[in-house]
């Protein structure tokens, strides 16, 4: 069996938060079977984020140690997130034609676009 991928590497925090909120979005909707898989996958290959105890000791946290602290962190949080990014990029970089937000845009209508029109 391969060893997991943060043996290999730290999973920066923005990473990990991600697949927690993914996999909360997944449990909350249509694909709550595709999440009873991610779940134990994340916490297999250790990339929820950590924990730490009273000694400032870092340690792996379940999915659902994970859940209880974020009460106030909706199911679709991660789908808020990703709503509120192309109106705030939009403000910053006007998107060549008006009216086309999607997330799965490339080229001129990609979301990592820069002011210079690169893509990053």
């Amino acid at each position: 069996m391969a060893e997991p991928l943060s043996a290999q590497r730290p999973v920066p925090i923005a990473e990990s938060e991600l697949y927690f909120l993914i996999a909360r979005y997944l449990l909350a909707g249509s694909c709550w079977r595709a999440a009873q898989v991610l779940v134990p996958e994340l916490a297999q290959c250790q990339l929820l984020p950590k924990g730490l105890d009273w000694e400032s000791n870092q340690h792996n946290r379940s999915y659902e140690e994970l859940v209880l602290p974020s009460k106030d962190v909706a199911p679709d949080h991660v789908l808020q997130i990703c709503q509120r990014i192309g109106p705030m990029l939009d403000k910053k970089i006007p998107p060549s034609i008006s009216r086309v937000a999607s997330l799965c845009g490339a080229g001129r209508q990609s979301l990592l676009l820069t002011a210079k029109g690169n893509l990053i």
